[in-house]
């Protein structure tokens, strides 16, 4: 299946503002249950433990809404760990309420050197092209002290057709058409790895998790 670059309706703000909540919810719903919200828990979990810290701050990179980061922060805290998290989008109306947010570009991060333990996004790389994907991952090393992770899809016919099978649960036109655009542009575990190649990462670690999604911790 070949990648097919496509614009995203969200990513353009082409909708009202009640389609563009609509389809935030839509993230979230996929999210909780389908993979997303767990997904980044276990990298996170694996981290902490690698490292040894039970306290770790984190830059949620395209944040979206940050629901996934907030699952994170309760999960955690339930398990002795304590994760200070730091929301960063383009649009200032796409951050959910409540925790530190920022509004800045992900390919040229507004802070210091190793600002953060960790920089974190979630189904937002295959919005990029694949020297895009370098540089986001470069300015996520400069900016961390430990990893970047990246939560994102896997690029597959049988997960096209779930997702297109699932659309009478979305609640916005714009979901109905960006996700078949998410998965189509979406990068394989192999193509996630060459990329990535070209970083100046120590490591790289993918793991496959629930329903066609990638698991990535790019270690500093």
């Amino acid at each position: 299946m070949k990648r097919i670059p496509t614009e995203e309706l969200l990513d353009s703000d082409s909708g009202t503002l009640e389609e563009i909540n609509a389809c935030l919810a839509d993230l979230r719903m996929i999210n909780r249950n389908f993979g997303g919200s767990a997904t980044t828990l276990a990298m996170v979990e694996q981290v902490a433990k690698a490292i040894g810290a039970n306290q770790v701050s984190l830059l949620e990179v395209a944040a979206g809404s940050g629901d996934v980061p907030r699952y994170t922060v309760r999960q955690l805290e339930a398990r002795g760990v304590r994760l200070n998290v730091t929301l960063l989008d383009r649009c200032a109306s796409h951050v959910g309420n409540g925790g530190r947010s920022v509004v800045g570009n992900a390919l040229a991060l507004p802070f210091h050197d190793g600002s953060f333990d960790l920089v974190s996004s979630g189904l937002f790389v295959h919005h990029l092209e694949p020297d895009e994907v370098v540089r986001f991952v470069n300015e996520g090393l400069r900016v961390c002290r430990r990893a970047v992770i990246i939560n994102d899809l896997i690029r597959h016919p049988v997960h096209l057709a779930m997702v297109l099978a699932g659309s009478p649960l979305y609640r916005s036109r714009l979901t109905r058409h960006d996700a078949p655009a998410s998965v189509r542009q979406a990068y394989t575990i192999d193509e996630m790895r060459d990329m990535l190649r070209g970083t100046t990462a120590a490591r790289v670690e993918i793991s496959r998790h629930y329903l066609f999604r990638m698991g990535v911790i790019v270690w500093k």
